[in-house]
């Protein structure tokens, strides 16, 4: 009884609402199909994609362009980055509150990576086929997205 209670009634009103973040799939054309750039994330060290909170004064695809130079060192092709999809996570919050997030994900052309940057001491870069990116990244939902990048890539990239 108690057991129903909770996970119909109570634990859903005292479930965080979702929170949003902006990602930034940065990829380069390499003879054998797209490399996707994976970061470091700065506390446990997963490979992760450059990603942050929205900015003020930003749209969601300046977001993604500015946290990739901030995590990355990226130098973009000078375009707007489209929406190629949107996943899932569990983020911790400061004293370990999970909370879910949800996290649209903008495709970056990389013109070059800059070697001197904001995080730069902070975090590891490496290049990756998609399907070896996919299976460094944890999240689910973020593996799925980047086994289809090659294909929408090759489509035109719609999201």
């Amino acid at each position: 009884m108690f057991h129903t209670l909770w996970h119909n009634y109570i634990a859903p009103v005292l479930r965080r609402p979702a929170r949003f973040q902006v990602a930034a799939l940065c990829y380069r054309q390499a003879a054998g199909g797209p490399e996707i750039l994976l970061i470091t994330s700065r506390e446990t060290k997963r490979w992760v994609l450059p990603k942050g909170w929205p900015k003020s004064g930003l749209e969601a695809a300046g977001t993604a362009i500015e946290e990739a130079w901030e995590e990355a060192g990226v130098i973009t092709r000078g375009h707007t980055p489209p929406l190629v999809g949107t996943y899932r996570y569990d983020k911790r919050l400061r004293g370990g509150v999970p909370v879910e997030t949800v996290v649209n994900v903008y495709a970056i052309s990389v013109k070059a990576l800059h070697d001197d940057y904001p995080e730069k001491d902070e975090r590891d870069r490496v290049w990756k086929t998609a399907s070896a990116a996919a299976a460094a990244v944890d999240e689910p939902e973020l593996k799925d997205l980047l086994l289809r990048f090659p294909a929408q890539l090759q489509d035109g990239l719609s999201g």
